[in-house]
């Protein structure tokens, strides 16, 4: 059984969400220690619990140890298996991060997965469900995974309620991925709103045009306002595109909150992204870290990320544990990295 010590590095979630995908796929079992022992209240919380869950589901996995709170858990998987599937987060918990989780052993079902989770679609501290949709599912397509993503309604925090469906196919071999250079030439985005006014969203998208045209880029950028949500919430995302091709992609992303104006929204994310564009790299900081277990699954790739963090080290940890891969880090935390997988 492989021990994983849940207070590396930055000791969140990610280590457990990573940990368990690995385990599924590659069918090794594993004790989690000291889960979240980096966060202010230590151990699982609803969202970890549900992707375990899910995770678990898929793979006829014996658990013991899935309860809000706790801080130990071990996980023994079986078959994996593809079918019909649903998750309620039953909180504002994020719905991108349990489905990133997800994917990881999904790809290689032996039937399409399909998935309905609900809970929140745009929550701090997590990809958004349109940053998951246009910058980590390109991403991914361009290795060979195939994730149809829908999103039926938003869910912001503290209220939730927001609902994806994923139908996710079957893959045999993942292809490598070599990319160091940012290919860019358009800046798209969506700014929506929720049982906000409608010019929420509308304000938020000219600023963040706005100072995207001072530095030299146009952007196109859809506006969604929309009133079917159990509550109030804003917010923008921006992404880099090349002549329309599925290539990995940079984004950014900025929410709204109780006394934020929507014009500070907007320039967040513009220069969010003007940031991580100057640097040049292939992927932004967060797509470099949900990038790595795909890395160790294809085998000898090499990428070029703008900013390497715990959250990458995290991962590689996670990878190496359930792989035979080894990693190369050029580079120091904090700046512009290239990780090479051998």
């Amino acid at each position: 059984m492989i021990d994983i010590d849940g207070s590396y590095k930055e000791g969140g979630g990610a280590l457990l969400r990573v940990s368990t995908a690995l385990s599924a796929l590659t069918g090794k079992d594993f004790r989690i220690k000291n889960i979240r022992a980096g966060r202010p209240k230590p151990g699982m919380m609803m969202q970890h619990l549900n992707a375990v869950l899910a995770i678990g589901k898929i793979s006829n996995a014996q658990i013991t140890g899935l309860e809000p709170g706790s801080t130990q858990m071990d996980f023994i998987p079986g078959k994996l298996q593809g079918g019909q599937f649903q998750v309620d987060v039953q909180t504002a918990g994020s719905i991108p991060l349990i489905l990133q989780a997800l994917l990881i052993p999904a790809i290689f079902t032996p039937e399409d997965v399909e998935i309905a989770i609900r809970g929140g679609t745009d929550v701090r501290w997590a990809p958004s469900v349109d940053y998951l949709n246009n910058v980590t599912i390109p991403t991914l397509q361009s290795m060979g995974v195939s994730v149809d993503l829908k999103l039926l309604k938003r869910g912001h925090y503290p209220r939730g309620g927001g609902l994806i469906k994923a139908n996710i196919k079957p893959v045999k071999k993942l292809k490598n991925l070599n990319i160091h250079k940012l290919e860019l030439d358009v800046i798209k985005g969506i700014s929506h709103s929720t049982k906000l006014p409608p010019h929420v969203a509308i304000r938020q998208a000219d600023s963040a045009k706005r100072t995207l045209s001072a530095a030299g880029y146009d952007a196109e950028i859809e506006i969604e306002s929309k009133s079917d949500a159990l509550g109030p919430g804003s917010g923008l995302v921006l992404w880099s595109e090349f002549k329309g091709r599925k290539i990995p992609r940079v984004g950014a992303s900025s929410l709204g909150k109780p006394g934020k104006p929507a014009e500070t929204v907007g320039r967040d994310a513009a220069n969010e992204i003007l940031s991580c564009i100057s640097q040049g790299a292939a992927l932004d900081r967060h797509m470099g870290d949900q990038i790595m277990p795909y890395l160790a699954i294809a085998g000898s790739s090499s990428v070029k990320m703008e900013q390497l963090t715990n959250h990458t080290l995290t991962n590689i940890y996670a990878a190496e544990k359930f792989t035979d891969c080894n990693f190369h880090i050029t580079g120091s935390l904090g700046e512009v990295a290239v990780i090479e997988v051998e």
